[in-house]
């Protein structure tokens, strides 16, 4: 008897293990990231995506609604993030790169899913987490370091002050989908502005475990949103939304680049964007100090405040 229930016990096993082998693929499944949470697109439409090294994800397609839904959650989360405390804005991403450490490897399987290199990926991981230490020591200093006291010929203080722009809506570099998306939204919430992200196109898995780290993370839900899909049918509303202040075209492909342009100057949106001559890849963000802040010295208004001195 005992042989026979051994028997019929390897049998199982061989069984459940050939059972394993022949499972079907799991697709990962990432939806959209809006005001803290995670819908669907309100399309119900996905794109395939192929990855390098074997397998596919279904990726959300957002439409003209989700990007209506993201801009209203922004606008909504605006005010508060900017009446934040500075040091605290600093916690709160250095918070985001302790999460974004914890996840490294995710991170990296995501880049090496997209076709880097094991070593070429953990390199990118590591300047990320280091990119957004570096801006959270920002927002405590920016007042200091581009405010100041204006010498005037009268009997008054004149004092220069940064404030936020609002809304600002970036769009990612397609070919650094992790350094460069750091870089261009960390500098976007460390001076106090609330981010709608297009992600990269061929590349949104290291923007949507982004998604994932923020969602545990102390950002306040709307501070930043991000859209996966394409870009050719998202741009020409975004840049043309009258409720987005700011447009970050560093990312921009050089085909939609004019009519981006144009559509943020319909309601005179700030812009900023690279030169011809630049390019989009992780290289583009290893340089000087100044370069990697322009994108939060773009989106900073300068609001000059004038005090009489004496009776």
């Amino acid at each position: 008897m005992g042989k026979k229930s051994g028997k019929k016990e390897s049998a199982l096993i061989a069984a459940v293990t050939a059972s394993d082998n022949a499972r079907l693929e799991i697709r990962r499944t990432p939806k959209l990231y809006i005001g803290g949470a995670f819908p669907r697109s309100e399309s119900g439409r996905t794109d395939v995506l192929q990855l390098a090294r074997g397998g596919s994800a279904n990726v959300a397609r957002a439409s003209r609604k989700d990007l209506r839904e993201a801009v209203k959650a922004a606008r909504s989360a605006a005010p508060g993030w900017a009446a934040r405390n500075a040091s605290l804005r600093g916690q709160i991403l250095y918070r985001v790169a302790e999460l974004m450490e914890g996840r490294a490897a995710q991170f990296r399987d995501d880049l090496i899913a997209h076709g880097y290199g094991k070593s070429e990926a953990t390199e990118e991981v590591a300047a990320s987490i280091d990119r957004l230490v570096w801006f959270a020591g920002w927002p405590d200093k920016i007042p200091a370091v581009l405010g100041g006291t204006n010498p005037v010929a009268s009997s008054h203080f004149v004092f220069t002050i940064p404030e936020p722009t609002g809304v600002v809506a970036i769009v990612a570099p397609e070919r650094s989908p992790l350094l460069g998306l750091v870089t261009r939204l960390a500098g976007v919430l460390a001076g106090g502005n609330v981010a709608i992200l297009l992600a990269s196109e061929a590349s949104p898995l290291p923007a949507v475990t982004l998604t994932e780290t923020l969602a545990v993370s102390d950002v306040p839900a709307g501070v930043v949103n991000i859209l996966t899909g394409r870009r050719s049918e998202l741009m020409p509303h975004l840049t043309r939304h009258a409720d987005i202040d700011g447009v970050d075209l560093w990312g921009c492909p050089d085909d939609l680049l004019a009519d981006a342009e144009r559509g943020a100057a319909e309601h005179v949106a700030r812009v900023a964007r690279r030169q011809h001559d630049e390019k989009d890849r992780a290289s583009a963000f290893q340089g000087e100090r100044g370069e990697r802040i322009d994108g939060m010295t773009a989106f900073l208004e300068m609001k000059t405040v004038w005090h009489p001195i004496g009776s």
